[in-house]
């Protein structure tokens, strides 16, 4: 794996620290999908299935 330059371990920092709403929710995101993809079963899925559609109730969709 190559090593990030001192700059830009400095400027990911910098962004990290200035959108960290941002980030949680590019993590939260990213921790969702790879449950759904690797791990979820079927009694899982239908119940991700129900809040999915409840949140796009919330949202008027």
């Amino acid at each position: 794996m190559a090593k990030i330059t001192e700059a830009r371990a400095k400027a990911n920092k910098k962004w990290d620290e200035k959108n960290k709403a941002r980030k949680l929710y590019i993590n939260k995101r990213s921790t969702a999908k790879s449950f759904i993809l690797n791990l979820a079963t079927e009694e899982d899925l239908a119940n991700i299935e129900e809040y999915v559609a409840e949140r796009r109730k919330q949202l008027g969709l």
